[in-house]
């Protein structure tokens, strides 16, 4: 078996979609003659816990942690909550909320986990003078991932897989940090040495791949993907009776849809008997400027908040559902914006209903595999009619999907795909 050396931040206990990906990475690799080894944190503080997520790790499977210094758990006592995450930053800080803003933009560089690279660097060298591993590969955002993956790379002349689940300088919240232009230069300075550096760049999607074409064209697409082994296929599912909208996931404020709340109002106002069969649950974090919108539209009954839950919960919320939301954010990297959920939506096999670009990555795979539709961000007329539609078919209880083609972004298929790439980089 060829060994591989994971460096990831995110590993079970921690929950949300961040651990997702290499989780079952792992999980699955030793059925291709890969052998994992995971190097994580020592001491995570994670935001979200999911305890169930550790029974998916390989029994036996070598795990290194070392402990990280993080100085957002010293901010966090001036005001930043420490559940807070990245995608959730305030667009309207307090005069000590800019002050923290603007020192974590500016004095953590690429990220607040950067004071783990160096530890990492001379602990990873040393257990790599003992231990042979053929490739190692590093998994961000955090992206401060990346220059342990880079430092090694250089200093030992490893094979190196850096692995993008988001993008650097183009992911959805950068925007709104307060970088200085020194900062700003640097990080695509970083960005692109790891991009020239790195044997081969993985990334999710195809606009992200676009992107990074001027720097490499050593570039794999690896989307993310659903893993059904504790679901049972010939088991029927009752669905909700009420007509139900469910969003799983973070709902920050990027990712809230003023023209979705208005419709639904403007439903609910000339169909008295939509607004009793209404029910839309939001499963996840969600943002102050949600509910304020909420209760703006007067949909606050209307609408269901539920708090994070296990992984194999949201699945069956999944299942259950009439109809899947999925909101993307709306800022100027939105057509590269390929959220994990969306596979797990293809294996829940629910009609989905994205407001998203109709040009994106997302709209690309919606219609290939003929599993839901697609509406623009400001589409009110076009959003009224798809809700009225699938209104329509729930009523006659004919609300029901024909998805095709997704087997392909099954967990067991995607890990075959990175074990392929494994081969070719270490021939």
């Amino acid at each position: 078996m060829k060994k591989v050396l994971i460096i990831t931040y995110y590993w079970p206990p921690a929950g949300g979609s961040g651990v997702q990906r290499w989780l079952k990475f792992v999980k699955y690799f030793r059925d291709f003659n890969i052998e994992p080894i995971v190097y994580t944190i020592a001491n995570p503080n994670y935001p979200i816990i999911d305890d169930t997520l550790i029974n998916e790790i390989p029994k036996d499977i070598e795990i290194l942690r070392k402990p990280i210094w993080e100085p957002n758990n010293f901010l966090s006592y001036f005001g930043k909550k420490k559940t807070e995450s990245s995608g959730f930053l305030n667009p309207n800080p307090s005069f000590i909320g800019k002050i923290i803003q603007y020192i974590r933009a500016n004095f953590f560089v690429p990220d607040a986990r950067v004071f783990w690279v160096n530890p990492s660097v001379k602990y990873l060298k040393k257990y790599l003078s003992k231990n042979k591993v053929e490739v190692i590969i590093t998994t961000g955002p955090p992206h401060s991932l990346h220059l342990i993956g880079l430092k090694l790379k250089q200093q030992l002349k490893v094979k190196w897989i850096a692995d993008f689940r988001d993008p650097w300088t183009e992911i959805d919240y950068f925007h709104q940090l307060p970088f200085s232009n020194r900062i700003l230069k640097k990080h695509h300075k970083l960005e692109e040495e790891v991009l020239k550096t790195a044997d081969n760049v993985m990334v999710v999607g195809n606009t992200m791949k676009d992107n990074y074409r001027k720097f490499t064209k050593n570039i794999s697409v690896i989307t993310n993907g659903f893993d059904d082994e504790f679901t049972n296929k010939n088991s029927e599912v009752q669905l909700n009776s009420k007509f139900s909208i469910t969003h799983v996931g973070l709902l920050n404020a990027d990712r809230n849809s003023k023209t979705l709340w208005k419709v639904l109002s403007e439903i609910c106002r000339e169909n008295v008997q939509f607004k009793k069969d209404l029910e839309v649950k939001l499963i996840g974090k969600v943002d102050i400027s949600v509910t304020q919108k909420i209760l703006e539209f007067g949909l606050t009954k209307k609408v269901n908040i539920i708090n994070y839950i296990t992984h194999n919960e949201v699945v069956q919320f999944q299942k259950k559902a009439q109809v899947l939301l999925l909101l993307v954010n709306n800022v100027p990297s939105a057509k590269g914006i390929l959220t994990g959920k969306i596979f797990e939506y293809l294996n829940a096999k629910r009609p989905v209903l994205a407001v998203a670009p109709l040009d994106g990555d997302l709209a690309e795979i919606l219609k290939s595999t003929q599993a839901g539709f697609v509406v623009d961000f400001e589409d009110e007329i076009g959003l009224k009619n798809q809700l009225l539609k699938l209104y329509k078919e729930f009523k006659k209880g004919s609300l029901k999907i024909h998805s095709k083609n997704i087997e392909q972004f099954h967990r067991r298929e995607l890990t075959k795909k990175v074990s392929e790439l494994i081969e070719q980089i270490t021939e």
